[in-house]
């Protein structure tokens, strides 16, 4: 009983940070406010075309709402439940691949 009350306790505490950060009221996703290092790049190069479309769409769309100074309407805001980890795992299967390498490098 206490583990189901701690996870409902976790979800409802992860709904609110997600609100309170702000992002999906420009219809943005967890993935689309990654810093673009040379991972997140290479990751980048990995995806679909329609994908990479869809996020600079979003990202051009939230530039213009924060220079109007406005936000979408509630019921066009990114919910927690809908946003998907699209980019996160292709960053991990890079930052492996590159430490693998350098790892790799170094021994020979």
């Amino acid at each position: 009983m206490a583990l189901r009350t701690t996870a409902v306790l976790r979800s409802s505490l992860s709904k609110w940070a997600y609100n309170l950060s702000g992002f999906n009221k420009y219809g943005l996703q967890r993935d689309d406010c990654l810093y673009e290092n040379e991972d997140v790049q290479e990751a980048l190069r990995r995806l679909p075309a329609h994908v990479v479309d869809e996020r600079n769409f979003r990202m051009i769309r939230a530039i213009q709402l924060s220079m109007q100074k406005q936000i979408l309407p509630k019921e066009e805001w990114t919910k927690w439940e809908e946003d998907k980890l699209y980019l996160t795992p292709i960053v991990e299967q890079v930052k492996k691949e590159r430490l693998e390498r350098e790892s790799w490098e170094k021994e020979y």
